[in-house]
């Protein structure tokens, strides 16, 4: 399950999957069971803890669907207890120089390519019941990064020139306010800098990430080679179909 996240980005495809904000298990388990190829557990924005992360971990996986982190930042104790809890990978907030991405690689990579603490007695060690293999668990982790400001713009190509990187997930929000237009995410100057960004990483053998809101946007994040596809958030489902129902009523 891990690793077909990363084979189906490898091969082309495109991915669906949306961001979890509600720290809810139960939550997951349904928008798991609708299909989605990924859910994205905020612990950046969201409220919940590790040992709630990891029953959404669980209840993704019940579903054949493949859970992400999001950590709170670029540190190796919450790079290493989220990937400890077994999700297929992790997205890393805020990378902002070639500095920044080293340290995601070290922290998310077992030796010889990072220095990732081993405990074969959690869950993504198997609980110590099954024989571990740290290159299948380098190899098969989707590593991501995050690039939302203006120091991860210019300088994109050299901090995603590492094969230890292998999704880039666009921030648009805050790509919107690091250019001027806080919010306006469909701004023909958000526009054109995700195009240019996105040429940029898929020229790199990356794969570029994005959040949408409408067909609309889907079809130019398609378009312009966006595969990690994240249809809006959880708490924006939920409210925007009840609102619309209500205004009906």
């Amino acid at each position: 399950m891990r690793h077909s996240l990363k084979e189906k980005l490898s091969q082309g495809k495109n991915i669906l999957g949306t961001w979890c904000e509600l720290p809810s298990p139960e939550v997951v388990n349904v928008l798991s069971k609708a299909g989605l190829d990924f859910i994205i557990i905020d612990m950046e924005h969201g409220s919940m803890d590790f040992e709630r992360a990891g029953q959404m971990v669980m209840a993704a996986q019940a579903e054949r669907c493949c859970p992400l982190v999001r950590v709170s930042r670029n540190d190796e104790s919450d790079i290493l207890r989220a990937l400890e809890i077994g999700p297929s990978g992790i997205l890393v907030p805020h990378i902002s120089s070639v500095v920044d991405r080293e340290n995601v690689v070290r922290y998310a990579k077992f030796a010889p390519i990072g220095n990732r603490s081993f405990n074969p007695f959690t869950r993504a060690g198997g609980y110590g019941v099954q024989p571990f293999d740290l290159n299948k668990q380098n190899n098969e982790t989707l590593t991501a990064v995050m690039i939302e400001d203006k120091n991860g713009i210019v300088d994109l190509k050299e901090i995603i020139s590492d094969d230890g990187v292998d999704m880039v997930y666009i921030g648009a929000y805050d790509l919107s306010v690091a250019l001027g237009v806080s919010g306006d995410t469909n701004n023909k100057k958000v526009l054109t800098e995700l195009e240019n960004m996105v040429k940029i990483i898929r020229a790199a053998g990356k794969s570029a990430g994005c959040m949408f809101h409408s067909e609309h946007e889907l079809e130019f994040y398609k378009n312009i080679g966006v595969q990690f596809l994240c249809y809006k958030v959880d708490t924006s489902v939920i409210f925007d179909e009840f609102l619309k129902i209500k205004k009906l009523v």
